[in-house]
């Protein structure tokens, strides 16, 4: 009798266990392909790493998929939400191959999240194309990196304080250099844009030189003093949630805890999974963060 009622109980925790796997929320991580020197845009060890911290969330699926695509593109038909952390402009997995573009404006027609990071917040290069896509990005994240109107500069950002936000959940102040994109062109009156990580660049930071191409731009110079966003998330009216990142330059920076905790924070928002109120704990050994880095 005894036994029979310890199986009856397996039986049914497996059911249970089977009924939250079926309702757990669908994150696809889409890592670029190499570029850059090592220790740089190491678009694929970065993605596992994050996806390693984010093992243990309840309710939440994390695949990662490598070379700038998604292997079967038939993940993205049931995505809750999809990642991309690649080089950007011409170069963009969403923007390189004709068709791809559709197939995540299907994912933000029924009201899927999108998370850009570094370099995939910027939409093309130049002319039509970059004014066409910079709308698409702005529609889907709220902002987007422009090619002569932001810029690229490696500088210490120090972020003091976080907006009520659940992306901003058990957050600390920290300070840090990365090649912090500025000067992001934003919907029209910021309309839905809400700023997450804010710093004042240094007059010397607007100055330049900016990584590419060096600068300065007069337009950056004259708001020496300014605030700048460097990440920040949208509500779209379709229900959907956007997230822009322009960090993510340097692999090591995934070693530093605040650093991190805000990118796996907003994994969790853009993907409609609670975020804890103290943030997604996390720990990351010498040995992890020197994990599957590419052959360059």
């Amino acid at each position: 009798m005894k036994s029979k009622a310890l199986f009856l109980l397996a039986i049914t925790a497996s059911l249970a266990a089977n009924a939250i796997a079926a309702d757990a929320k669908k994150l696809v991580i889409i890592a670029g392909k190499p570029s850059h020197p090592a220790g740089m845009h190491e678009f694929h060890a970065g993605a596992l790493l994050l996806q390693k911290c984010l093992a243990d969330v309840q309710g939440l699926e994390v695949s990662v998929h490598p070379n700038h695509w998604v292997s079967d593109e038939s993940v993205l038909e049931t995505a809750d939400a999809v990642v991309v952390y690649a080089d950007g402009g011409n170069g963009h997995p969403i923007l390189e191959k004709p068709g791809r573009k559709e197939k995540i404006a299907k994912l933000i027609e029924r009201g899927g999240g999108l998370m850009l990071m570094h370099y995939a917040v910027q939409c093309a290069d130049h002319g039509k194309d970059q004014g066409e896509s910079g709308e698409v990005f702005r529609d889907w994240v709220g902002g987007a990196y422009e090619a002569g109107f932001s810029c690229n500069p490696i500088w210490e950002a120090d972020i003091k304080k976080y907006p009520d936000h659940p992306i901003c959940s058990g957050l600390k102040p920290f300070k840090i250099a990365d090649e912090w994109y500025f000067s992001i062109r934003f919907r029209e009156g910021n309309e839905g844009v809400k700023s997450v990580l804010v710093a004042t660049p240094t007059d010397e930071t607007r100055d330049g030189p900016y990584v590419h191409p060096k600068g300065p731009y007069p337009h950056i110079q004259d708001k020496k003093g300014e605030a700048e966003t460097m990440m920040w998330c949208v509500e779209r009216k379709d229900g959907g949630r956007g997230v822009g990142f322009t960090g993510g330059h340097f692999h090591k920076n995934w070693g530093d805890d605040e650093f991190r905790k805000v990118v796996l924070n907003a994994m969790l928002w853009v993907s409609r999974v609670e975020v804890p109120k103290s943030g997604v704990a996390s720990k990351v050994r010498a040995e992890e963060l020197g994990a599957n880095l590419d052959k360059k």
